[in-house]
């Protein structure tokens, strides 16, 4: 199964990413993941459901222990993964 994540991290400031921020691109950015898209108010990631799943267990983990006060998330299923 293929899925994609969409997240944020709060709270905001748009003078400079916080640090919870950071971490949270870190992850996605370095978890393998397939069309990876971070900019300043969202990110999204697609993958393997084992791949995106792990990526959102550190993301929660790191972004909480960074300062993170809200992560909002959604997750969609986008068909098989042909793998």
């Amino acid at each position: 199964m293929r899925l994609r994540v969409e997240f944020t991290t709060e709270p905001f400031d748009l003078d400079e990413a916080p640090a919870h921020a950071v971490v949270a691109r870190e992850v996605i950015q370095g978890a393998g993941l397939d069309a990876v898209d971070v900019g300043p108010f969202g990110n999204t990631a697609e993958g393997g459901a084992d791949e995106v799943l792990t990526a959102v267990d550190s993301l929660l983990r790191q972004a909480l222990a960074s300062g993170a006060t809200r992560v909002s998330l959604q997750v969609n299923v986008l068909g098989e993964d042909p793998k």
